[in-house]
């Protein structure tokens, strides 16, 4: 349930309603609004009395929420959800380029690779610290040295940067260094690390998961949301088919699906998706024109020696030819309004 406060309502009044929303045994969080704030009622199993709510001074009315994701639903939100990183605005009408390295291997190799992607117009790099990977033999990621070779590519390009949290022992790390929190795929189902991630102050960034479905993926922003973390990113990157003929099979219809019902901005991976490098242009360009709100891609100055994924990367003239193609969408999108 929503109660919607009226256009006047006082801070004390709205303090008020989370206090009879608590005395019911429910929780109570704020959601501010254009005109005026509104408190969505979480922990309710069943239907909610509002006759005492209604009588409280300040409110306007309540408003029942069919869905089982309350504070994603544009049932509560109605407005697109704005997230901004630093100069980057995510969910503002204008696709944010996400690019760089899967794995971070050395301070050289990213500074160069950072370099190029700025230069060709990327907003935030990209680069994994710590590295989930399906063999324990692989590499790993360089853990906190990592993450400080992250911050150098901050401090010298100035593009914020984003990059994965993969439990509870190095959230808090990632958090110090990192401008947006990368929440993967093997852990979209993980709760308990989205309830942390869910009491970070910084965006995160949540991947949906192999085999889940959109309401799945909304749940699981829902408990990063519901700790008091509104600002979540959702990624579509691909999910298991049949199809052998590509690493994952993109989804796209997942991101007018999604925007349909909730506010929150939603970007895409193609690198992932695609498992090759040679079909992430197209998927990328395909992402943009449903309506994504950004891309996270794969590049690297030396594919063919990358420790991690170096069969999806971009090469550096590719990424160039990439950001040529998503500016001409743009330019043309415009002309369309």
């Amino acid at each position: 349930m929503l109660v919607i406060m009226k256009n006047d309502a006082t801070e004390s009044q709205v303090d008020a309603v989370i206090r009879e929303i608590e005395h019911l045994g429910y929780r109570g969080l704020p959601v501010p609004g254009a005109q005026r704030t509104a408190v969505c009622i979480v922990g309710n199993q069943h239907e909610v009395d509002d006759s005492r709510l209604l009588s409280l001074e300040g409110v306007k009315e309540t408003i029942r929420v069919t869905k089982p994701y309350k504070l994603v639903s544009r049932e509560t939100h109605p407005q697109p959800t704005v997230i901004t990183v630093g100069p980057v605005t995510i969910g503002s009408g204008q696709p944010v380029i996400m690019a760089g390295p899967c794995a971070v291997e050395s301070e050289e190799q990213t500074l160069a690779i950072a370099r190029i992607v700025k230069r060709h117009g990327a907003q935030v790099f990209r680069g994994g610290a710590f590295k989930p990977r399906s063999s324990p033999y692989t590499f790993q990621g360089l853990g906190e040295e990592g993450l400080r070779i992250l911050k150098k590519v901050r401090e010298e390009t100035g593009l914020p940067v984003v990059t994965e949290a993969t439990d509870h022992d190095n959230i808090g790390m990632v958090e110090e260094y990192a401008d947006i929190i990368q929440i993967g795929a093997r852990n979209m189902q993980n709760y308990s690390l989205l309830r942390r991630a869910g009491l970070c102050t910084k965006p995160i960034l949540l991947k949906r998961g192999f085999a889940a479905t959109i309401e799945e993926l909304l749940m699981s922003a829902e408990y990063i949301a519901s700790e008091g973390n509104p600002n979540v990113i959702l990624c579509e990157r691909g999910i298991r088919t049949f199809s052998d003929n590509t690493r994952n099979t993109l989804d796209l219809s997942a991101i007018p699906s999604i925007k349909e019902v909730s506010h929150l901005p939603v970007i895409v991976d193609p690198s992932h998706a695609a498992g090759r490098r040679e079909y992430v242009i197209a998927l990328s360009r395909g992402a943009i024109a449903v309506g994504a709100d950004g891309l996270l891609v794969e590049v690297h100055h030396d594919p063919a020696h990358a420790l991690s994924d170096g069969r999806q990367s971009l090469y550096p003239d590719q990424f160039g030819q990439l950001m040529r193609d998503i500016k001409a969408m743009s330019r043309l999108s415009e002309r369309e309004k």
